[in-house]
C-alpha cells in the first residue's frame, strides 16, 4: 500500500533515498540476529555441558555430606561455622548492543574454612565438591542470563527486520511506483497538450 504522499519529483527521490536506508536497516539487522544466533548457540551448548557437571558434582558432594552425617554425627554446627560467599561480581560486556553479563568469583572464605580436627575425609569431600559446584553455579548464571538477553534481543530484533521487509520496503516501493506513474502520466499529457498547441500555432499562421 502507497504512502499517501503528493506525487513530485521531490518526494519521489526523498521516497528512493528512505527506501535505500530501510534496505540498509534490514540488511543490518538480518546479520545482527545472525551473529546473536551463533552467539546465543553456542552459549546454549555451554549450558547443557555445565549443567550436566553440576548435577553429577552436587550427587558427589551430598553423598559425601550424607556419609559425613552418618561417621561423624549431625554436622550443623560445622556448617554454620563457615562464612557466607561474598566473593561473586558482575561486569558487562556488549555484543551487537546486547549488555551481556559476565560473573566472576573471589572466594572471601579462608582456605582453612573449617576445622580438621572434628572432620573426616568424607566432609572434606563434600566440601570440596560443593565448592565446585559453587563455582560452576556462577559460570551457569553468566552463561543462562546470556542466553535470556539474547534470545529477547533476538525477538526485537527479528521483529524490526520482519516490519522492514514485509510492511516499510513494500509501502516505499509502491509509493516509489505511484509516484512515476503519477509523474509519467503528467509527462504523457503535458507532452499531448504541447503537440495540440504546437498544431494550433500552425494552423494560425497559415
Amino acid at each position: 500500500m502507497a504512502m499517501p504522499v503528493f506525487p513530485t519529483k521531490g518526494n519521489l527521490i526523498n521516497t528512493k533515498k528512505s527506501l535505500s536506508l530501510a534496505k540498509l536497516g534490514f540488511d543490518l539487522m538480518d546479520r545482527k540476529r545472525n551473529i546473536l544466533i551463533r552467539e546465543m548457540v553456542s552459549l546454549v551448548d555451554k549450558a547443557k555441558s555445565i549443567r550436566g557437571e553440576i548435577e553429577s558434582t552436587y550427587a558427589q558432594a551430598y553423598k559425601a555430606l550424607q556419609s559425613a552425617n552418618i561417621t561423624m554425627g549431625v554436622i550443623d554446627n560445622i556448617a554454620n561455622g563457615i562464612d557466607v560467599e561474598t566473593g561473586v561480581h558482575i561486569t558487562y560486556r556488549s555484543v551487537m548492543g546486547v549488555e551481556i553479563p559476565k560473573v566472576s568469583l573471589q572466594s572471601t572464605l579462608s582456605a582453612k574454612a573449617y576445622g580438621f580436627m572434628d572432620t573426616n575425609s568424607q566432609f572434606d569431600l563434600a566440601y570440596a565438591s560443593l565448592e565446585k559446584a559453587k563455582e560452576l553455579t556462577v559460570v551457569l548464571a553468566e552463561v543462562e542470563n546470556s542466553v535470556c538477553r539474547l534470545a529477547n534481543e533476538i525477538k526485537k530484533t527479528q521483529r524490526r527486520a520482519n516490519a522492514l521487509h514485509n510492511i516499510i520496503i513494500p509501502q516505499f516501493e509502491d509509493t516509489i511506483k505511484m509516484i512515476s506513474e503519477s509523474l509519467e502520466e503528467k509527462e504523457r499529457e503535458e507532452f499531448s497538450r504541447l503537440k495540440v498547441i504546437k498544431k494550433q500555432k500552425g494552423r494560425a499562421m497559415q
